[in-house]
């Protein structure tokens, strides 16, 4: 940021603890940032670490955010707030995006939760400030990355429609042992959504929606196998943008083969309900571990034929690794999963942005070539 704002990160995890340090470390000017959490002694920790780790002057405050109702704390720091950057689990965005309406602040989130942010997008569509969504990493940067390789395609080869626009996104460990072939590096409750919940894709240039984990198949990226399927949340909007512009369109999940598999069998009789998605975050949780080392394997493809029907195709892949920022070491899902989010909080602070502004609405180059994303993913 190249001048003073009031930035209010809701939420005290991994993520909300690696935006307020690279808020710290990356702006030229450096904002002053104000931590709610409903476990006040959680945000005062996170506030801690961050003081800690960074090698700037800083100004951390943390306060309470309870779950339900606002304090007279809370109306004082929203009063002078300038964004709110949600790092709260998805159910309770919609509180939060309210009270950035009600506040007059701008918003971003990170929640890939699909009936949260049609409800956000009600509540802001008349809102004085911009509220961008899902501006993680899936959703979030993968979207904006595939709606690149969509308009370049379209430029380049002087066509309107493609056949397929890709892209997938695993976070992964380094290693993986049977039988799930997995360890947590983010929110378990965030896995077991995605992987019960239906999704939204494009087949034959029409929206639908299929079930989650219905069309695994093998594909190598770099060298590597990987089992891909389909997971909820992470196309975003780009199958409501692109419908009639592109045939087949969805979203996938990178697995280390076998991974897919032992979820099948932890499925069995399971539906889709919230006691469900409960049911397999409890199940996984019991065999597979939390993991600290971590990369991020991301991969986007488009493909079409030209003016004289020749099939083209163009395709990205990347792999994010951990990196040091200040005194500390961020995880790559951290590094991954803040960047988008603070590049869209830059966004909205200094562009005179107003109501809902989805993935397909922003401009690819801009974002992604930003001064958060760049050191992270490269350039494009």
């Amino acid at each position: 940021m190249d001048k003073h704002f009031n930035i209010i990160i809701a939420g005290a995890g991994g993520i909300a603890e690696a935006a307020g340090l690279l808020l710290m470390e990356w702006s030229p000017v450096p904002p002053t940032i104000f931590i709610g959490n409903r476990t006040f002694s959680k945000a005062l920790k996170v506030a801690r670490w961050i003081e800690e780790g960074t090698t700037k002057p800083c100004s951390i405050i943390a306060f309470h955010l309870p779950e339900k109702g606002i304090t007279a704390e809370m109306k004082e720091i929203l009063g002078q707030g300038d964004i709110v950057l949600d790092c709260l689990p998805g159910s309770l965005a919609p509180k939060i995006a309210k009270l950035a309406k009600d506040f007059h602040l701008h918003y971003a989130n990170l929640t890939e939760y699909v009936a949260e942010t049609t409800e956000i997008m009600a509540l802001a569509k008349d809102a004085s400030t911009g509220f961008m969504l899902q501006t993680g990493l899936a959703p979030g940067y993968i979207n904006i990355l595939a709606n690149l390789l969509f308009q370049q395609f379209c430029s380049d080869f002087e066509v309107n429609t493609v056949d397929k626009l890709e892209f997938k996104v695993g976070a992964l460990t380094d290693h993986a042992v049977a039988p799930h072939y997995y360890g947590f590096t983010w929110s378990p409750v965030g896995v077991a959504t995605e992987y019960l919940k239906d999704t939204e894709v494009l087949r034959n240039f029409k929206k639908t929606r299929l079930p989650s984990l219905s069309e695994r198949a093998l594909i190598i990226i770099n060298g590597i196998a990987y089992e891909e399927d389909l997971t909820s949340g992470g196309a975003a909007d780009l199958p409501d943008a692109l419908a009639k512009k592109v045939g087949f369109l969805d979203y996938k999940t990178l697995r280390y083969p076998g991974h897919y598999a032992w979820v099948e069998e932890q499925l069995v009789g399971l539906g889709n309900t919230l006691e469900d998605i409960s049911t397999l975050q409890h199940k996984m949780e019991a065999s597979i571990p939390h993991v600290e080392d971590d990369k991020i394997i991301l991969y986007a493809a488009v493909e079409g034929k030209d003016t004289k029907g020749t099939l083209h195709r163009r395709e990205i892949a990347k792999r994010i690794q951990p990196q040091t920022v200040g005194r500390r070491q961020l995880r790559a899902i951290q590094m991954a999963t803040a960047t988008p989010l603070l590049q869209s909080a830059q966004l909205l602070l200094e562009s005179p942005y107003s109501g809902v502004v989805l993935q397909s609405q922003i401009d690819p180059k801009q974002f992604l070539n930003g001064n958060f994303i760049e050191p992270v993913y490269g350039k494009v």
